[in-house]
């Protein structure tokens, strides 16, 4: 493979901060050079007008398969990543069967080994995210596993939890945390509150989400473990992530691009693809999400793309699943929503993108790193373009963004010093 030299444009490195002029030489497919100031050499691919930083990942993805292929595979997800950025993606254990042993892990890795971009499975924390019973998580991570969850299940029993907790401390990986105690939530298809009350949907509390986050915080203080909080949505959520913080439990948070842009105002259109669990919450909410983002509260931005086929969402509000798809749409929502409104600048935006999650994760990539796999990101922060269903490379299409104007888009998706996309 001949050398490669990504140069003409803004460099960020997120690890010491540097933005500005800067060029990366990549040769047979790792890091080779990074060079920061004016004086490159001749580039193979100009980036003028762009902004270069290590491949994006997004830690947070359901990709379907097995079991609901008909939603999204394997492939199907990973160009729906490359076309947004993403260089790496972290798949989450709510399939059919669960990722919830060796067999499952090893079946997603040998699917990924020929998909656009790196998939990293996340193994369920209990057997068939049933959360009676730990899953063998030692032989999940000999098999390939990074991290554990039950995600699209909090784990209702604190025992339960904090065993997990335990174990994930042993084996030195992360344990992500969904926040919800199903009985407050009660299957509330919305935010409980004034707008609930107005449209006449069932609502879902905040304090569903607020209490479990407030026992897996203390659960792993008591324990000394790590834990990392899922899709955060809540004000008050915030204010404890904030605390433990302070107090220097190691927890770490994400949040979503929906639950930083949208409110529960937009409900009023009973648009499905608005229906995520946990759900959108109030305008409150919404800038305590921004304020947490600009603070460093939340370390991270994640987009819990959840693809649905077109007739699961055609259904009524109440009988629609849960979820919307993200990994095509974020890098425009952070640029508008967030860059372009002065709450994040691009060098911490591009932190909460990839060092962050690498590190928590314990992946390779998020950084430029020498003799590293070349996995770059080149973003065009000022295209203005339209979100438009035919561009999706998801299978499904399940966006509330579609028609929305965004400007910042993914202008080249590099892997292992390979173009896997391109506008």
């Amino acid at each position: 493979m001949s050398d490669m030299v990504v140069g003409g444009g803004l460099l960020i490195d997120p690890v010491d901060g540097y933005f500005g002029p800067g060029a990366v030489v990549a040769a047979d497919g790792v890091f080779a050079e990074i060079i920061k100031g004016d004086k490159q050499p001749e580039a193979t691919i100009d980036a003028a007008g762009l902004i270069v930083c290590p491949g994006l990942i997004d830690m947070h993805v359901h990709l379907r398969e097995p079991g609901f292929e008909y939603k999204e595979t394997i492939h199907s997800g990973a160009q729906a990543a490359a076309a947004g950025g993403f260089t790496a993606i972290a798949c989450m254990p709510n399939t059919e069967p669960s990722l919830d042993n060796q067999e499952t892990i090893k079946f997603v890795l040998e699917k990924a080994a020929t998909a656009l971009v790196r998939v990293y499975p996340v193994g369920a924390a209990t057997k068939a995210r049933q959360g009676q019973q730990l899953a063998e998580m030692g032989e999940m991570l000999e098999a390939g596993a990074v991290a554990f969850s039950d995600d699209g299940s909090g784990i209702q029993n604190g025992n339960i939890m904090r065993r997990a907790l335990e174990y994930c401390r042993m084996l030195g990986v992360a344990i992500l945390s969904h926040c919800q105690y199903d009985d407050l939530a009660d299957n509330g298809v919305m935010n409980e509150g004034y707008m609930s009350t107005v449209l006449g949907l069932r609502g879902a509390p905040r304090i569903a989400e607020e209490l479990m986050i407030a026992r897996d915080i203390m659960l792993a203080e008591y324990v000394g473990s790590a834990v990392h909080i899922q899709h955060l949505t809540t004000a008050g959520g915030v204010e404890l992530v904030r605390d433990a913080k302070k107090r220097g439990v190691a927890v770490s948070a994400e949040t979503c691009p929906h639950y930083f842009t949208l409110n529960d105002e937009s409900l009023k259109s009973y648009d499905t693809n608005l229906k995520v669990n946990p759900p959108i919450r109030t305008k409150k909410d919404m800038l305590a999400i921004r304020k947490a983002l600009a603070s460093g509260v939340i370390d991270v931005i994640a987009t819990d793309h959840a693809p649905h086929a077109w007739e699961e969402k055609a259904l009524e509000f109440d009988f629609a699943p849960s979820g919307m798809i993200g990994l095509e749409t974020a890098l425009g929502l952070i640029s508008t929503e967030l860059v372009r409104k002065n709450i994040l600048d691009w060098p911490e935006a591009v932190r909460k993108l990839t060092v962050n999650p690498a590190k928590i994760l314990k992946i390779p990539g998020g950084r430029f790193e020498i003799g590293k796999p070349a996995d770059i990101t080149l973003i065009d922060p000022d295209l203005e373009w339209v979100v438009s269903e035919s561009d999706f490379r998801s299978l499904s299409k399940n966006s509330p963004f579609t028609g929305r104007k965004l400007t910042g888009r993914a202008a080249k998706t590099i892997v292992s010093g390979k173009v896997v996309f391109e506008l």
